[in-house]
């Protein structure tokens, strides 16, 4: 799969198989997120992988909409040195690049906020300073998943202006 033809095909999987994703396959997709772009290559992230049942459980409570986490094969949560805007964009760039190569590798992936902050950080260990932005379920893509149609986005013409608005 080419990077345009994951893009144009990803889409978010919030239901995971039992088949575990292994190791080598979790090591592709975490050197994906360290090779992204940083602000004066910064590199300000953390990777927090959980892969503990008990524990995804605990952290999709955390979120309204991150009940996923919980039938997850992996989660891997997203931690910025600071609080500055540039540390979120960093991640948001890294959280990107996990995703499309865990798509190239045929593992299904959701990003999860998590509202709970200070729950969240106590139950990773994540020391207070550091920014704790979300988890991103991982796994492979369960049979009752129902991949969203094809399409479905503004044409470029609703979302691009040239030189001025």
């Amino acid at each position: 799969m080419n990077v345009m033809e994951a893009i144009r095909t990803r889409r978010a999987v919030r239901l995971f198989g039992d088949e575990p994703v292994p190791d080598d396959v979790l090591r592709q997709i975490l050197e994906a997120g360290g090779r992204s772009q940083s602000s004066k290559n910064t590199q300000p992230w953390q990777f927090i992988v959980v892969r503990d049942r008990e524990r995804l459980k605990a952290l999709s409570e955390l979120g309204k909409f991150a009940w996923h986490l919980a039938g997850a094969n992996f989660a891997i949560g997203l931690v910025g040195s600071d609080q500055t805007h540039w540390n979120s964009f960093d991640l948001g760039q890294a959280a990107a690049l996990l995703q499309l190569a865990a798509w190239e590798l045929g593992v299904g992936s959701c990003i999860a906020n998590i509202y709970e902050q200070a729950e969240g950080k106590a139950l990773l260990g994540i020391p207070q300073e550091m920014n704790f932005y979300c988890m991103i379920s991982f796994g492979y893509p369960s049979a009752e998943h129902k991949p969203a149609q094809l399409g479905g986005r503004k044409s470029l013409e609703d979302v691009v202006r040239w030189e001025t608005w």
